[in-house]
C-alpha cells in the first residue's frame, strides 16, 4: 500500500507493517510533522484497537510528497510515482487534489501509473457543497475517485460535486465521484501515539483504500494480476455499492461503498467490460438530475450524457461494432441517438456520449421510451491466449417525452463563449471573495448554475444549452438566448446573426456581465514560483470588448468600473458584487441606475480623491424593446451564480424572461421615471479596450479557430457554419495575432458598416425610430501551522473547518497541491 502524503515515523507504535519510508521533498527528514499523512496510514492499516485500520496487516510504503509547509511540486510527484511504478506497487492512496487537470506531466504520469496496474484511489475534493469542483487526479476516469457521507449516509457538505469539467464548454462531464465513503469524524492514528477523529474527503479516500486493500487479499496472489486492475476494482466498487437516497449521481457517484458486495462481485470475476452508470432513467428523480428535471422533446439541442466504459479485459481496448440504439418498442423509434466514443481505450477506461435527440415526428408525443444501447469492446489477447478479448456493454435508457414546448418557454444558454480555469488565469467575479482566486467550476448550467436551472424549470422553463457559435441554432425556437459570465469573442458571422435574430426573428436577449478593468487586472498578477513566470488574468470576470462588440448593432455598451453595493428594486433587496456599469443605451429604453461605489484601480483612485465615501448614480440594468425582439441587460452575474452568491437575483431573471420571452412589463422596471428620452452615450474610443499584451487565441474557441458547429448542435448542422450558412470557414483575429483567412471568398455579407478588422464596431446611437432596429478541525495538524508565502495562507475558519490550502495553479514542471481536507484555495 503506497500512501503519498507528509510521511510517517518509523517508531510509530500503530503500525506494524511499515515496509519502506522515502523522502521526495527538499527537507531532510522522512517523518511526519503535520500528522496528515499518519492519520492517512491509520485509517488504512493502523493496528491500535482504538483506531483500527480497514487493513492492518497491510504493508506500508510511505512515500513523502509534502514539505512541512505544505508545498509539494509536480517534480517531486514524478519522481516519486516512477518509484511506485519501479517497485510494482498495488494499490496507491492520494488524499490531495488541485483543480489543474491540464498539468499534463502529472496527468499523463498518473495514466502510466494506471497502465501499470497500480490502482490508484484519490479524495474528490472538500469544495463541495459547490457543483464542478472536483479535484484532480480523482475525476480522471482511470482514478478511483471518493466522496465523503457521515454516519447517517448523508452526503457531507464539504464534499466536492461533479460533474467532471474536461469537456465543457463544448462537452458534457462525466459521472464522479466513483463512490462515496465514510469521511465525517473518522477515527485514526495521531502524529505519535493515540487516536483522534477528522473529517474530509482526506480521510474518505482512505477508508475506500482499506476496502480496496482487503479485497485484493481475498484474491489468490497467483491469479492476482490477472483478475485485478483499474478497471476490475472499479466495476467491483461501482457494481456493488449501494445507492444512497437524496444525492444525485454527480454528488454521490454509484452510491456508499460496500466490501460484501463488492467481494461476491470480484470472487466470480471474468475480465470483461462494462459502462459506468450502466442506467440513465430520466423518471429517477434526484439520482437521474438534471436529466429528470427536464424531459426530453422534439426540435432541442441534443441532451448529451458522457458514460465511461470500464474495461477490466485489459489496459488497452477497442471498440469493435459501433454502438447501437435498442428500443423496446415501436415508440423507441422516436429517439435518434448519435454516438462519440474513445478510438482507444487506455488506460483501462474510455469514454462514450450519447447525443440524444427526439425526431421531429414526435412533436406531440408524450410518454417513457425504453431500450438500451450496446457496444462492443475487444482487447488484445493477455500473455498465454491466442484470442483477443471481447464482451458487449449494455447501457439502459429510460426516457421520459413531452410535446415541444412553446417558443416563449424555451430558453437556451450559451455555453461556448464560456472559459474557464485551466488553461488561463480567469479571475473571480466576485473580487470580494479572498479564498478563491481562479474561475474554475465551469460556469456551467449544471455546475454553479445549478440552483438557477431548478428555479427556472420550477418556473416552468425549459432550458437547452448551445456549445457551439451563434449561428448553430435555429431562433425561431427560442423566447430568449441567456448570456452569463462570457469570456470569449465573438465571430463576424455572430453578431451579424444575433442581430438579424433580434431584430427580424423575435428573438429576446438576456445579458449578465461581470467586471472588466485593464488597470485592475494588471494588479491581480504575480508571480508563481512553480512555472517561474509572471501569471496575469487574460480577461475580467467577462469579456467586456467582445461584449460591447456583440451587443454594438443595438447601441448597448458596457464600461469598466467595478461596482459595489446594495439596492432595492420592485420590493427586492439585491447585492451588486464586482458588477459592471452601462455606457452606451438607446433613446427610448429603459434604464435603471444605483448608487454604487467604483472600486476599480481608476474608481478607488477617484474616490481618494474626492470623498472615500463617495457614491454616484451608475446606470447597471436596462430593458430594450428592438422591433420585434426584446433586450435585457445587467451589469453583475454573482446572483446567478452558486459559487460565491450574497443574494440572488432570481427575481430579476424571471422578469426579464418575462420581458424578453412574453413581453410581460413589470409597471416598476417599466415606469416612465426611466425610460431615456435621450441616449446614454460614450465615444467608442473611450470604451473599455482589449489587452494586447495576452495571447487570447491560447484559451479561446473563437481567435484563430474556425468557425463551425459541433457535436452539441442539432444533427442537421454537425460539421456545417449553421443555419443558412453556406460559405467556407472564417477565423477571428485580434490585433497582434495574426491567423490564416479561410474565406476571402466568403458569400456572408456582415452588414455592419463602421466595423474594423477586429470587429470593434463603430458609431452606433440606436434610437427606438431609427429603421435600423427594425480541509478539517483545528485538531487536524498536531503542530502550529506555519506557511512559507503569502499563497498558502490559513483562511478563515468555517463551521468550526480550519481551511488549510495548497493552491495549485498550472504548472508544467513543479507543482502545488492540497491536502483535501476542508480546503479552498487561498487569495493574493
Amino acid at each position: 500500500m503506497a500512501i503519498f502524503d507528509t510521511g510517517i515515523r518509523a517508531d510509530h507504535p500503530h503500525f506494524r507493517n511499515i515496509k519502506e519510508r522515502t523522502n521526495w521533498t527538499n527537507e531532510d527528514t522522512l517523518n511526519d510533522n503535520l500528522g496528515h499523512g499518519t492519520f492517512v496510514a491509520g485509517v488504512i492499516a493502523g493496528d491500535d484497537a482504538d483506531c483500527l485500520g480497514f487493513a492492518p496487516d497491510a504493508e506500508i510504503y510511505a512515500y513523502r510528497v509534502f514539505t512541512d509547509a505544505q508545498v509539494s511540486y509536480t517534480s517531486w510527484f514524478l519522481d516519486a510515482f516512477n518509484y511506485a511504478i519501479a517497485t510494482n506497487m498495488d494499490v496507491l492512496n492520494l488524499s490531495i487534489g488541485g483543480p489543474d487537470y491540464l498539468d499534463i506531466p502529472f496527468v499523463e504520469k498518473v495514466w502510466e501509473l494506471t497502465a501499470n496496474n497500480i490502482i490508484m484511489v484519490s479524495a474528490i475534493g472538500n469544495d463541495g457543497p459547490l457543483y464542478g469542483t472536483l479535484n484532480n487526479p480523482a475525476d480522471q476516469s482511470d482514478v478511483i475517485g471518493v466522496g465523503g457521507i457521515d454516519y447517517s449516509d448523508h452526503l457531507a457538505s464539504f464534499s466536492s460535486r461533479g460533474m467532471s469539467t474536461w469537456e465543457i464548454p463544448h462537452g458534457y462531464g462525466r459521472v464522479k465521484p466513483d463512490v462515496v465513503a465514510y469521511g465525517r469524524e473518522i477515527m485514526g492514528s495521531k502524529i505519535s501515539t493515540g487516536c483522534k477523529s477528522l473529517s474530509g474527503t482526506s480521510v474518505a479516500s482512505p477508508v475506500v483504500a482499506g476496502v480496496v486493500c482487503l479485497l485484493v487479499s481475498v484474491i489468490p496472489e497467483n491469479i492476482r494480476k490477472d483478475i485485478l486492475n483499474p478497471a476490475s476494482m472499479k466495476q467491483a466498487l461501482v457494481e456493488g455499492a449501494a445507492k444512497l437516497s437524496g444525492p444525485n449521481m454527480y454528488e454521490q457517484g454509484a452510491g456508499r461503498v460496500d466490501l460484501l458486495e463488492s467481494f461476491e462481485i470480484l470472487k466470480n470475476y471474468k475480465p470483461r467490460s462494462s459502462i459506468f452508470p450502466g442506467v440513465l432513467d430520466t423518471t429517477d428523480c434526484p439520482y437521474s438530475w438534471p436529466f429528470c428535471r427536464q424531459p426530453l422533446y422534439a426540435g432541442a439541442m441534443p441532451v448529451i450524457f458522457n458514460a465511461t466504459i470500464l474495461n477490466g479485459m485489459g489496459v488497452v481496448g477497442y471498440v469493435e461494432t459501433p454502438p447501437t440504439w435498442n428500443p423496446s418498442k415501436e415508440e423507441g423509434n422516436l429517439v435518434s441517438i448519435h454516438f462519440t466514443y474513445s478510438d482507444v481505450i487506455w488506460p483501462w477506461t474510455g469514454y462514450l456520449a450519447l447525443h440524444i435527440q427526439i425526431k421531429e415526428e414526435g412533436s406531440h408525443f408524450s410518454g417513457v421510451i425504453e431500450g438500451n444501447v450496446t457496444v462492443r469492446v475487444y482487447s488484445p489477447p493477455a500473455p498465454g491466449e491466442k484470442v483477443r478479448r471481447s464482451s458487449t456493454c449494455v447501457l439502459q435508457l429510460k426516457l421520459q417525452v413531452v410535446p415541444t414546448p412553446p417558443r416563449s418557454a424555451r430558453v437556451l444558454w450559451d455555453q461556448y463563449h464560456s472559459i474557464k480555469y485551466p488553461p488561463g488565469y480567469i479571475p473571480r467575479d466576485s473580487l470580494d471573495v479572498r479564498t478563491d482566486i481562479l474561475d474554475w467550476h465551469g460556469d456551467h448550467l449544471h455546475t454553479n448554475f445549478h440552483i438557477m436551472f431548478n428555479m427556472l424549470r420550477d418556473s416552468g422553463y425549459y432550458v437547452e444549452i448551445l456549445g457551439s457559435p451563434l449561428t448553430c441554432f435555429d431562433a425561431n425556437h427560442y423566447g430568449t438566448l441567456m448570456m452569463v459570465d462570457l469570456e470569449d469573442e465573438y465571430f463576424p458571422e455572430e453578431i451579424q446573426k444575433l442581430r438579424d435574430d433580434i431584430i427580424n426573428t423575435g428573438l429576446g436577449l438576456a445579458v449578465f456581465a461581470e467586471w472588466y478593468n485593464v488597470d485592475t487586472m494588471v494588479k491581480m498578477r504575480f508571480f508563481d514560483d512553480n512555472t517561474r513566470s509572471w501569471w496575469t488574468p487574460v480577461t475580467g470576470g467577462a469579456n467586456i470588448p467582445a461584449l460591447n462588440d456583440l451587443l454594438a448593432p443595438l447601441g448597448i455598451a458596457f464600461g469598466d468600473k467595478i461596482l459595489n453595493g446594495d439596492f432595492s428594486v420592485t420590493g427586492e433587496q439585491s447585492r451588486y458584487a464586482s458588477g459592471t456599469n452601462i455606457v452606451k443605451f438607446p433613446r427610448g429604453g429603459y434604464v435603471h441606475s444605483f448608487p454604487f461605489s467604483d472600486d476599480s484601480e481608476s474608481g478607488a483612485t477617484q474616490n481618494i480623491l474626492i470623498s472615500s465615501k463617495t457614491k454616484a448614480d451608475t446606470p447597471i440594468l436596462g430593458f430594450l424593446e428592438a422591433r420585434s425582439g426584446r433586450v435585457a441587460v445587467y451589469g453583475d452575474s454573482n446572483c446567478l451564480d452558486s459559487s460565491h452568491m450574497v443574494t440572488n437575483c432570481y427575481w430579476l431573471l424571471k422578469k426579464i424572461l418575462e420581458f424578453t420571452s412574453k413581453n410581460v412589463k413589470d409597471p416598476v422596471l417599466f415606469s416612465d421615471s426611466v425610460k431615456q428620452d435621450k441616449p446614454l452615450h460614450l465615444e467608442d474610443n473611450q470604451l473599455p479596450s482589449r489587452r494586447t499584451d495576452v495571447n487570447f487565441s491560447t484559451y479561446s474557441a473563437v481567435v484563430g479557430k474556425e468557425l463551425i458547429c459541433r457535436s452539441d448542435s442539432r444533427f442537421e448542422v454537425w460539421g456545417t457554419k449553421g443555419f443558412g450558412l453556406h460559405f467556407s470557414g472564417r477565423n477571428r483575429k485580434l490585433p497582434g495575432y495574426p491567423v490564416n483567412d479561410l474565406s476571402r471568398n466568403s458569400s456572408f455579407d456582415l452588414e455592419i458598416s463602421g466595423t474594423n478588422s477586429f470587429g470593434t464596431a463603430k458609431n452606433y446611437n440606436l434610437d427606438l425610430t431609427d429603421k435600423y432596429l427594425g480541509l478539517f478541525n483545528r485538531d487536524d495538524l498536531d503542530v502550529p501551522v506555519q506557511v512559507a508565502s503569502r499563497w498558502l495562507l490559513p483562511v478563515v475558519a468555517v463551521s468550526g473547518l480550519l481551511i488549510l490550502s495548497f493552491w495549485r495553479i498550472q504548472k508544467k514542471r513543479r507543482r502545488r497541491r492540497k491536502a483535501s481536507g476542508s480546503g479552498r484555495y487561498s487569495s493574493p
